[in-house]
């Protein structure tokens, strides 16, 4: 029997899924959440075998949580489950410490075969992410799409400012500090050689790496 914490800030969506995943008879779903911060508190009380993580979550992002159960519970395993492509993110939470990356476009039979890999300790690579793993270890790669140069905060923070936000905002949202956002707004123009939020949202635009869930 697999056991599954669920989160994910979509009422809805949590339902769907518990609904479908108590269809499988050697699928046990423990408890659903709705924030970062609602699941470390169930981890202190409950251990799964595999979390169910979104990346679009309120206050704590999914990156975050990440980061942070793996430091809690280096062994756990967590199954991003995400609206966002393999391109915009998989790579990214893979390195932090995700088991496997899932879109939410997938079929019910591709998420019963995640979990049950993960759960037995291995990583769930769909083809799409095996391409991404290949072009990421090429320079040509990193050099011909600089926003993969960013680290994960910059990346957040870059996506934040595509969408129109203020660094007050962002800092807000984040819980950071202005002057902290300000720094990586800077890092972001320079590394990605722009001069400007406008040039940087047609960046992103072109890249097709428009936020969504914030």
């Amino acid at each position: 029997m697999i056991s599954v914490v669920l989160c994910d800030d979509h009422a809805i969506v949590r339902k769907g899924l518990r609904q479908l995943l108590e269809t499988n008879r050697n699928i046990s779903v423990m408890a659903e959440v709705a924030s970062g911060e609602e699941l470390l508190k169930e981890l202190r009380i409950i251990q799964p075998d595999v979390v169910v993580l979104d990346i679009a979550l309120p206050g704590r992002s999914g990156l975050d949580t990440l980061k942070q159960i793996k430091q809690l519970y280096p062994h756990l395993q967590v199954l991003i489950l995400s609206m966002f492509s393999e391109e915009q993110f998989a790579i990214r939470m893979l390195k932090a410490g995700a088991s496997g990356y899932l879109n939410k476009d997938s079929t019910p039979e591709n998420l019963f075969t995640a979990l049950r890999t993960v759960a037995e300790g291995k990583k769930y690579i769909s083809p799409e992410i095996a391409v991404l793993l290949v072009e990421e270890i090429s320079l040509e790669y990193k050099n011909r799409l600089p926003h993969n140069l960013l680290s994960d905060r910059e990346f957040e923070v870059m996506l934040l400012l595509g969408k129109g936000k203020k660094v007050s905002e962002i800092a807000e949202m984040l819980l950071l500090s202005i002057k902290t956002v300000s720094t990586y707004k800077a890092r972001i123009l320079i590394k990605l050689k722009i001069d400007s939020v406008a040039a940087l949202a047609r960046y992103i635009s072109e890249h097709q790496l428009e936020l969504v869930g914030q």
